[in-house]
């Protein structure tokens, strides 16, 4: 049992650290979301108009996923080769700038085609600073938490998510209740792009005074001496593990983004729902989704993360399945009824992820296997899940999206029926990672 390098005062420093950071780099990313479905189409697209408009605004939403796990592989080398810390600071930075340069871009009325092509660089960049922010916070915190708390103490980046869509979500909700429709097109979406900059600078004061995780401190001779290419290790020692890891968290990320890139556009264009109705119980279901992701965080620490995550993720399934019969009542409660149910089992299925993700690896390609799983699990879940929605929505009906979710959602059972348990696991390194076993561990209560 190797011995246990992390304290209770110094874990909850750091899970705080996380929380904040996860939740700045989050709300960016909600931002661009909420403006991309409310605004781009008209603002950086208008000679495609409606629903082609549309389906572009949402395509520049999606590419940033695309670069995600790049920005995973370029990160997760800084991180396992040079340390936690000063990636963080620097995923952070660069998330910043770009968020801050959209919210200063020229529309299209301004200077043509060179506007959404700038907005698509801007989001490419964004998209390469998100890949390597969840994986280096996550693991951060996990390497300073005890062995049997790093589901409790993974709530912290875990929250990012929730937060971060209430928060962007509140200011576009107060911008569009003090200006006109004219204002909030023309300059209003702006506002919430700009404010980020008080957040960014609140986040680097915290994590410029964190101190490096004390597991790559541990490791940091070894590491040296037999790591080079992270990646290139991750492939030959863990590739199922990491294919695996990466099909086990597609659901969640499918079903969140249904919520945060689809559903605004969906309640307001098609049930007929008013902008800020939409807003209210979207934050409301993020409220409901922080509670159960807090709840599964901590029990997968006492049954173990496999069972709780099977368990979470046949929710999803469910949640799946109804989500759509439910919110296309009609009415505005039922439509919260649904948004409710979906958002408590994404909250379900994400909280043990922080946890999870970081207990599959070894230490020196830690960073790089985390962030690779966790991104192209973005990639594959998130990315198209929107535009997909819309495209099938308008052609063929509700019931296709329905039956689309349910496959995510029974491709990520099977990942996870044939993942092995980590909850005990020690965070180790060593110059050849032992594979995570693939057979169930029943755990004790402590």
């Amino acid at each position: 049992m190797p011995m246990e390098l992390a304290d209770t005062s110094h874990a909850r420093r750091v899970a705080i650290a996380s929380a904040v950071g996860t939740i700045i780099e989050f709300y960016e990313f909600s931002v661009y979301a909420t403006a991309a479905v409310l605004v781009f189409s008209q603002s950086f697209f208008p000679a495609l108009g409606g629903l082609q408009g549309g389906i572009v605004a949402l395509a520049t939403f999606g590419v940033a996923f695309v670069v995600r796990p790049l920005g995973a592989v370029i990160f997760g080398y800084l991180g396992d080769r040079r340390g936690r810390k000063n990636t963080l600071v620097w995923s952070l930075v660069i998330m910043g700038v770009a968020t801050i340069g959209i919210g200063l871009l020229p529309t299209a009325a301004t200077i043509g085609v060179a506007a959404p092509i700038l907005l698509v660089a801007l989001r490419i960049i964004q998209g390469l600073a998100l890949g390597g922010e969840w994986a280096g916070a996550s693991l951060m915190t996990a390497e300073s938490s005890p062995t049997g708390e790093r589901g409790k103490y993974g709530i912290g980046p875990q929250l990012g998510p929730a937060i971060g869509f209430i928060l962007s979500s509140l200011t576009f909700l107060a911008v569009s209740a003090t200006l006109s429709p004219e204002q909030f097109i023309a300059w209003g979406w702006r506002i919430p792009f700009l404010a980020s900059a008080v957040l960014i600078v609140i986040g680097l004061v915290i994590r410029v005074r964190l101190d490096e995780s004390p597991v790559f401190v541990s490791g940091a001779k070894v590491i040296e001496k037999t790591s080079r290419i992270p990646m290139s290790e991750l492939f030959s020692r863990q590739l199922r593990v990491l294919l695996l890891a990466s099909g086990g968290s597609i659901a969640v990320f499918a079903l969140f983004y249904v919520v945060v890139a689809f559903l605004p556009a969906y309640g307001t264009n098609t049930l007929g729902f008013s902008q800020s109705a939409v807003l209210i119980v979207n934050i409301a279901g993020a409220v409901v989704g922080a509670v159960t992701l807090s709840i599964t965080a901590v029990l997968s620490d006492r049954l173990g993360r496999k069972p709780v995550l099977l368990a979470a993720n046949v929710l999803c399934l469910v949640a799946a399945l109804l989500f759509f019969p439910i919110i296309s009542a009609g009415h505005i409660a039922s439509y919260a009824v649904g948004v409710f149910f979906l958002q408590a089992a994404v909250g379900a299925a994400y909280g043990p992820l922080a946890a999870y993700l970081p207990e599959l690896f070894a230490t020196q390609y830690r960073y790089t296997g985390a962030g690779l799983a966790y991104n192209i699990a973005t990639v594959l879940g998130a990315s198209l899940t929107p535009i997909i929605a819309t495209i099938l929505i308008s052609n063929y009906g509700v019931w296709t999206v329905t039956v689309y979710l349910a496959a995510i959602c029974l491709i990520t059972l099977a990942c996870l029926a044939a993942s092995g348990e980590t909850a005990r696991t020690g965070l180790v390194t060593s110059p050849a990672a032992e594979p995570v076993s693939t057979n169930p561990t029943f755990l004790k209560t402590p």
